[in-house]
């Protein structure tokens, strides 16, 4: 089963279930003659309402991400949160109705008999969808090839909990060398086919959509060299961990059923913390653009009297999984700065700086017109900073891992920005990558808003940098 199929069947799937229990309940509330009944309301315009309310909690709670081998369990759990956080709206909702109309009635208990009704109907839908998923697996539909990379007593256990558990939905076709002596053997008929040098090949020979890692714990070289081969390939990347990792807890560890596993930068924001996210960024940027309005007015004839040129500077920036995209900001240099010498770093006394461009840089007040950026969905206010795709390109190739910045939307701070100056020689380059590469796998709303205070601080006492 593809993800458009999966995703399509759980949203009609929810559909039917969600307004059966409505009708249901409408039913037993009004139709039934067992409680009271002040006014009856529209059946379908009510129906529909519950309806996309319900949608947008399970939207924003991330109930409609792909699913993959999780447990059934989980589901319900989730289920079950999402309800409770939506039945607390409405409970809500129904007492602030109550108090500014000054009824005092039992009729919100009632949302209670509502829940139980669509935890049960909703519930059993989502199991009968998931067990369908797991008996089509078992039948062999919509499986994924795996790689195992590696050849040694801990990747052949992997191999057999995969072969026993068929619900997994993978299938072992090939195993990737870590160094020559692990050629040219098998296991359960499935060969080691070449080295981690060719991984690229053997990924796009073999059809590979999981990609899982079993190694020694002093081989931390191979491993970055392996996930740095996957950039760029629709692969899931696991790695079986050491006991120490596990213990010490530095590991974000999920199950493959007798195995545990870490997720190589798994998705840790929550579904519905991306979208507040999202909503957050472009009700600030217009609020931005409109009280930033005079200081943009202004700004614009100081850079014309002092300097020929437009007052906007535009350039090519890498964006999310890598789509070019055109940044906006003040001019700060003279024009044609980089005709002669090509694409350069700027340094903290570069000449082709304007003195209103010092200025801008030093409160960060050039970076105002990116505001437009993120309302078009090319930047977010936190995030790494976009690179222009010269140096990417460049810097990749110095670099690991450094085309992980890629895999989040950019923005206009992050905590590169407040944690380190700009990048004036490739050692601030991958100073930087380790705060864009922590601040990938800690994603969260609470961190965006202290990376959002800092630079505020930096703003208002002068700290900024010179780009």
């Amino acid at each position: 089963m593809n993800k458009k199929t999966e995703k399509f069947l759980i949203l009609i799937t929810d559909f039917l279930a969600v307004n059966m229990a409505w009708l249901l309940f409408f039913y037993i509330r009004v139709q039934t003659g067992w409680f009271d009944v002040i006014a009856q309301p529209d059946v379908m315009l009510s129906m529909f309402a519950v309806y996309f309310y319900w949608l947008i909690i399970f939207t924003f709670v991330g109930m409609y991400r792909t699913w993959f081998a999780l447990s059934r369990f989980d589901e319900l759990s989730t289920l079950f949160k999402a309800s409770f956080v939506g039945v607390f709206i409405l409970f809500f909702l129904i007492l602030y109705d109550d108090y500014i109309t000054g009824v005092s009635t039992s009729i919100r208990f009632y949302i209670f008999l509502y829940w139980g009704i669509f935890i049960f109907i909703v519930g059993t839908g989502r199991l009968f969808i998931r067990s369908l998923q797991r008996r089509l697996l078992v039948q062999g539909i919509g499986r994924r090839n795996a790689l195992i990379i590696g050849f040694n007593s801990k990747s052949n256990e992997i191999h057999k909990s995969i072969i026993k558990f068929r619900e997994l939905g993978l299938d072992v076709v090939a195993y990737a060398a870590a160094n020559e002596t692990e050629l040219k053997k098998e296991y359960k008929n499935i060969p080691v086919v070449d080295t981690i040098h060719s991984l690229e090949n053997i990924i796009d020979n073999y059809n590979i959509k999981n990609v899982i890692i079993s190694l020694g714990r002093h081989e931390e070289e191979t491993i970055l060299e392996v996930i740095s081969r996957c950039e760029g390939k629709n692969v899931e990347i696991k790695i079986v961990p050491d006991l120490y990792d596990i213990i010490s807890g530095q590991a974000k560890v999920s199950q493959l059923y007798a195995f545990p596993l870490i997720d190589v930068m798994p998705e840790l924001m929550p579904e519905w913390e991306k979208k507040i996210k999202r909503l957050m960024d472009i009700l600030l940027s217009f609020i931005l653009i409109l009280i930033t309005l005079p200081v943009t007015l202004i700004m614009c004839l100081l850079i014309k009297l002092e300097s020929k040129g437009p007052v906007f500077y535009r350039q090519d920036r890498s964006g999310m999984n890598g789509k070019i995209f055109r940044i906006v900001k003040f001019r700060t240099m003279v024009t044609d700065a980089e005709k002669h010498s090509g694409p350069v770093w700027s340094t903290k006394d570069d000449p082709r700086i304007t003195r209103v461009g010092k200025f801008l840089r030093r409160v960060r007040l050039d970076e105002i017109p990116q505001a437009f950026n993120i309302l078009k969905g090319d930047m977010s206010f936190v995030g790494p900073r976009p690179e222009r795709p010269f140096f990417v390109e460049k810097l990749s190739l110095e670099i690991p891992l450094y085309k992980r910045r890629l895999k989040v939307r950019p923005g206009i701070t992050g905590w590169a920005q407040v944690k380190h100056k700009y990048d004036e020689t490739i050692e601030d380059v991958k100073m930087k990558l380790r705060y864009d590469l922590f601040y990938i796998e800690n994603m969260s709303l609470r961190m965006d808003f202290k990376i959002l205070f800092r630079t505020i601080f930096v703003v208002l006492f002068g700290k900024g940098h010179y780009d």
